[in-house]
């Protein structure tokens, strides 16, 4: 079965749903591009994936996150509980339901815990690494805590003497949090940290002042290219882990997205290996670290100017996602189309490019008209600004 019949079918919070046809053709070539920049013989391992339910609605079974997985051609993952309604106390009923879904997936999911400051998170810690757990999750945003109160150095010390990774939430919805963070890490320089969302939250700060720190990875589950360009341009790509966030993310989006920006700074073989499985592996296996390398790319960097706008436009289309107005987005997507159109390419690449995103953003903004469709078009959305930010 090919990865366009596989694609995740449903909503973002339903699934059942057949994809419809214009989606199905528009995904093709990127299925077809993500098998080409798949790297060779490697295994391919999502460091950012969920199990459970959210109160926000989301959730993810066991079934759907193995789909997803297969989707991508990803056989491992790291999971962990989404910020479940059953967390309290101290997140033990839904870390005990991720180590049991984690080992019915015949070894292909690495269950971390999650754990909540404010609820005796050592205890919690120590009893679910016991129990097999093979990292640890924070989410300062989800569970309100800064990085400067006590437990936070206990949390830390645990997954320090353990070896274990720590990932932590660095996304959207966080004030500036470089200061308390950089100063913990600093004071456990054995700790294996995994900042999610490419650290988008702080990333200028934390990249410089961690650069130094042996322990320091990042995660790309981000929706923008430019994001993780600018994260190749800070720190050693062997300290950059392919991570898509389902069911927030998918996996084969989150995939094409890491492996076309490693190929836009100019990365090889074996700097799509590391990105794509090589990392997570490093972390799992809780031995010495590889030294880490140059980064890779320039901060300063040319675009095309289309391709800018139209990277604008997709953008904005976003924003009107996040509050649901389909209608919207659909309306900034019709801007990007006309750009597309531009008879002046400048060369061959930049032809190709627009004459793809050209089919793949009016798709999108057709399946985003239809509320029963729209999550296909937001689907599209991400791989064509994929697309557009990473083609010079």
């Amino acid at each position: 079965m090919s990865a366009t019949d596989e694609w995740v079918r449903g909503g973002p919070r339903e699934t059942g749903a057949e994809p419809p046809g214009a989606f199905t053709r528009a995904l093709a070539p990127f299925a077809a591009e993500l098998a080409e920049l798949r790297p060779e013989g490697a295994e391919l391992c999502d460091i950012h994936t969920h199990l459970g339910a959210d109160e926000d609605g989301r959730s993810l079974t066991l079934d759907a996150l193995l789909e997803n997985l297969d989707q991508g051609g990803v056989r491992r993952a790291c999971v962990f509980p989404l910020h479940d309604p059953d967390r309290h106390p101290a997140y033990r009923v839904p870390n005990d339901r991720v180590l049991g879904w984690a080992g019915e997936s015949e070894g292909r999911l690495s269950p971390f815990c999650r754990l909540d400051p404010n609820e005796d998170p050592v205890a919690e810690g120590e009893r679910c690494l016991a129990a097999g757990a093979e990292g640890i999750k924070l989410h300062p945003r989800a569970q309100a805590f800064a990085f400067d109160v006590p437990e936070m150095d206990a949390i830390f010390g645990l997954a320090e003497d353990a070896q274990a990774p720590l990932l932590i939430h660095m996304g959207r919805g966080m004030p500036p949090v470089a200061d308390g963070l950089c100063a913990l890490a600093e004071r456990h320089p054995g700790v294996r940290l995994v900042l999610a969302h490419a650290a988008v939250a702080d990333q200028g700060v934390i990249t410089a002042r961690l650069r130094d720190h042996p322990g320091i990875f990042y995660d790309t589950s981000v929706w923008s290219a430019t994001d993780l360009m600018e994260l190749f341009a800070r720190t050693s790509p062997d300290r950059i882990a392919f991570g898509s966030d389902p069911p927030y993310g998918r996996t084969f989006a989150g995939l094409y997205l890491a492996l076309r920006t490693v190929r836009a700074v100019g990365g090889s073989p074996e700097d799509a290996a590391a990105v794509a499985g090589g990392a997570a592996a490093a972390l799992l296996a809780r031995g010495e670290l590889p030294p880490p390398r140059p980064p890779l790319g320039e901060k300063v960097r040319p675009r095309h100017g289309t391709l800018q706008r139209i990277s604008g436009y997709g953008m904005q289309a976003f924003g009107s996602l996040f509050v649901e107005r389909f209608d919207l987005a659909a309306e900034m997507l019709e801007l990007a189309v006309a750009a597309t159109r531009d008879p002046e390419p400048g060369s061959d690449e930049v032809a190709e490019t627009l004459a793809r995103l050209g089919e793949s953003l009016r798709a999108s903004a057709d399946l985003m008209r239809d509320p029963d469709t729209g999550f296909f078009g937001a689907g599209l959305l991400h791989l064509s600004l994929t697309l557009a930010g990473t083609t010079a």
